[in-house]
């Protein structure tokens, strides 16, 4: 009985709940909610009509369809290898890594099949022509601006496909054997180059100390025999005074005096043990008690 019930009501309401279910349908066609870290593309009868953003988005059903979603997110191309050439003719092994991200899902879409591809290639043909107007040695030291050149050069080249590289990074400049070689010989050189210039500067420094300890020394010896031959000045002044005031007994007091002060130098002198005395010490000694007598009265 309760069976027979419900078929009634459904077969006297299935145009309602028909509708209902068509109106479901409807709503959640037309009601699309997009994530932050995407885009979609919405094409209607096959033509780009719009792109939605992140959040609630109404479109019309059964017209509008999500043909793409694009993710916004930054990417990173696999590490790329690709040889180059010098200026100076030297063959180099270049890593590459390159960051970029999709700001304008319509352009990448409808201009450009594989993106990540199209990028490692126009990547790979910059760095090669700017490798090319570099020597090795500029390349090892301007890492720095070569990095830059390329990340220019590059975004240039994809700003057509809506997209923004982020970065762009070098890795690595790998050389062959035999180069690697001869770098490590000019290195040596270089080494040993600067190691005697070093020894030699040195060398130079010690002379320039040598000569200058020298001159001082000289400049000593000079500042004592100056102060010797004023203190010789003063006393044959004094020496002078006393003649000029006592008469030439002060002189030869004095003589006297300074023979007596020698020979007793002498004679207490270590490891003396005989002392020739000149017969004219002898009248020396007696010169100089005559003379202390008489300056004793």
């Amino acid at each position: 009985m309760t069976e027979d019930i419900l078929i009634e009501l459904l077969s006297q309401n299935i145009v309602l709940i028909l509708g209902a279910v068509f109106l479901i349908v409807v709503v959640l066609k037309g009601i699309r909610i997009v994530p932050q870290s995407e885009k979609f593309v919405i094409e209607r009868f096959g033509r780009l009509h719009a792109v939605l953003g992140p959040g609630i988005n109404f479109i019309v059903p059964f017209l509008d369809v999500a043909r793409h979603k694009i993710s916004i997110l930054e990417r990173q191309l696999p590490t790329a290898s690709q040889d180059a050439i010098t200026k100076d003719n030297v063959l180099v092994q270049v890593e590459t890594s390159v960051f970029y991200r999709i700001i304008e899902p319509e352009k990448t879409v409808y201009r450009i099949r594989d993106a990540d591809a199209a990028i490692a290639t126009t990547v790979a043909g910059i760095v090669r022509a700017e490798i090319g107007k570099m020597d090795l040695d500029e390349v090892q030291a301007n890492r720095a601006q070569l990095i830059s050149t390329i990340k220019v050069a590059v975004e240039d080249a994809v700003d057509d496909w809506g997209i923004e590289v982020t970065r762009a990074e070098i890795l690595d400049v790998n050389l062959d054997m035999a180069t690697r070689e001869a770098m490590l010989q000019q290195l040596n050189a270089e080494r040993a180059r600067r190691a005697q210039v070093t020894e030699a500067e040195g060398a130079k420094r010690a002379v320039e100390l040598n000569a200058d300890a020298e001159l001082y020394a000289a400049e000593q010896t000079a500042k004592a025999r100056r102060v010797q031959a004023d203190a010789e000045a003063y006393a044959t002044e004094v020496v002078a005074k006393a003649i000029h005031e006592n008469g030439i007994e002060a002189a030869q007091y004095q003589v006297a005096l300074k023979q007596v002060e020698a020979l007793n130098s002498l004679g207490g002198s270590a490891g003396s043990q005989t002392v020739i005395v000149p017969s004219a010490a002898l009248e020396a000694f007696g010169d100089a008690f005559k003379l202390l007598q008489g300056r004793g009265k």
